[in-house]
């Protein structure tokens, strides 16, 4: 009997023991565990497992690179949750330990933007809606109308606008061919709008709120102040000398050596035989030697090889042809794409119907098409001129000068959009028997006035006296 007594006092002892360990951390989370279930924070929970769900959904059915951007996305979105838990045990911080705060969803939208960059993918336009969304998550950063942003609901609203421009891009190309895709365009626009903005609208109108009595943000580690100057040697046997006599060094010894000698002193003089005029290897000629290493200089710069060719089935590429007037591709169908990169001096005639056609960083390139089912984009190039002679629903023309549309009767209402560009004409047939081209400048200034609580813009009309 006293032998079983003993046992159980020692279990018993035994299990006091073990729950007064974890006592002291226990009350550290207190504040993480009251911040966690917030209704805010629960209230973006549910903005994550509903929205961001959809779009997650409508990726993985898609794959690849679209899966990849959307993969960003969702981390961007479960950092600002961990950054809403954390502003609520956190002081307002300045504006130095504002951005080290909001470090690591910089770091997402800068992983987002990296996906655009380089040569352009199939998949461009869901990429660039997403890196372009995504700036809508910097409203965390308002923290009151002298910080130069807009008010938090307007800020996410601005951003969405920015991207609505790519994201009705991607239903405008899939709306008759993937629906898929079309599935993903509109839950990404569902998540901001309506679903960032009236969380943000409900929960924080002004901004986040910080914590009054939480902790500080810890500041970025500063840079190792520079060693001071080593001393001058206790063991050195030469006197010390006084800054006058001592020898100058670096640059205040050549202004002294300078300052030392008569102004002309080593100066030679010029005879006649040495003056440019009479110099006979100073003729109003370049020699033949001279002019084959100048023009061989610009030969070296990198490009690659020329390409015309049908990748996987689906995707034309015509890329670095220069000087090329006679390309040609004739055997096409419309769930194909032809994509156009790095020409210059060329001229690419399309004969059949194409699914969408992008012209990529090119210079005086003349593209004729017949038919497109999708779009004709023009991007990043200068001096082109594109004709098309049959129907194309949307021609859209980004970060460009110098563009010449030719369209025909068919096409005649196509929709044009511009952004970033200059020096763009349109020519369509004229009413009239003879079939002459009327040439119209598209604007590319504007005047923006404020006029009944919004802005109104109308084009810059120039009239000539």
């Amino acid at each position: 009997m006293d032998e079983k007594l003993i046992q159980r006092l020692e279990s018993a002892v035994a299990r006091l023991e073990s729950l007064s360990l974890p006592s002291q951390p226990r009350s550290i989370d207190l504040d993480a565990v009251a911040a966690s279930t917030d209704p805010s924070i629960i209230a973006f929970e549910d903005l994550l497992t509903e929205f961001v769900g959809k779009v997650l959904t409508a990726a993985e059915k898609i794959g690849g690179q679209v899966k990849e951007v959307t993969d960003v996305l969702n981390e961007a979105f479960s950092v600002q949750k961990e950054l809403l838990v954390k502003i609520k045990q956190t002081k307002k911080p300045d504006m130095v330990g504002l951005g080290e705060f909001l470090k690591p969803l910089n770091d997402k939208l800068m992983k987002a933007i990296s996906l655009t960059e380089g040569r352009r993918s199939d998949f461009f336009n869901h990429q660039k809606a997403v890196a372009e969304s995504l700036t809508a998550l910097a409203w965390i950063a308002y923290v009151g109308k002298d910080c130069g942003m807009s008010m938090p609901i307007a800020h996410v609203e601005e951003s969405w606008q920015a991207a609505e421009f790519y994201n009705n891009k991607v239903l405008v190309e899939y709306r008759n061919k993937d629906s898929n895709h079309v599935e993903w365009a509109r839950a990404l626009k569902e998540l901001y709008v309506p679903g960032l903005r009236n969380y943000v609208k409900t929960h924080y109108p002004l901004g986040p709120v910080w914590s009054a009595t939480g902790s500080a943000v810890s500041a970025p580690p500063k840079a190792p102040a520079p060693p001071p100057p080593p001393p001058a040697s206790l063991f050195s046997s030469e006197p010390s000398q006084p800054s006058s006599s001592r020898p100058k060094e670096g640059m205040a010894a050549v202004f002294q050596e300078i300052s030392s000698k008569p102004v002309t002193a080593g100066l030679k003089k010029v005879t006649d035989d040495m003056k440019t005029k009479n110099r006979a290897d100073r003729a109003g000629f370049v020699s033949a030697s001279e002019k084959d290493v100048h023009t061989s200089a610009p030969s070296a710069s990198k490009v690659g090889p020329p390409k015309l060719e049908l990748q996987m089935g689906r995707k034309w590429v015509v890329e670095n042809q220069i000087g090329k007037k006679d390309l040609l591709i004739d055997k096409c169908d419309s769930k194909q794409t032809v994509y156009i990169f790095g020409c210059k001096d060329s001229v690419l005639q399309i004969k059949g119907k194409v699914n969408n056609i992008t012209v990529d960083k090119c210079t005086k390139m003349g593209v004729v098409f017949t038919d497109v089912v999708a779009a004709c984009e023009i991007v990043n190039c200068n001096s082109v001129e594109v004709q098309c002679q049959g129907t194309a629903p949307t021609i859209s023309v980004d970060n460009s000068a110098g563009c010449q549309l030719y369209l025909s009767k068919d096409s005649l209402e196509a929709s044009i959009t511009t952004a970033k560009s200059s020096e763009i004409n349109v020519l369509v047939p004229a009413s009239g028997p003879d079939n002459d081209l009327v040439e119209h400048a598209l604007p590319q200034q504007y005047i923006h006035t404020y006029k009944d609580g919004q802005f109104v813009t109308t084009p810059v009309s120039h009239s000539g006296g």
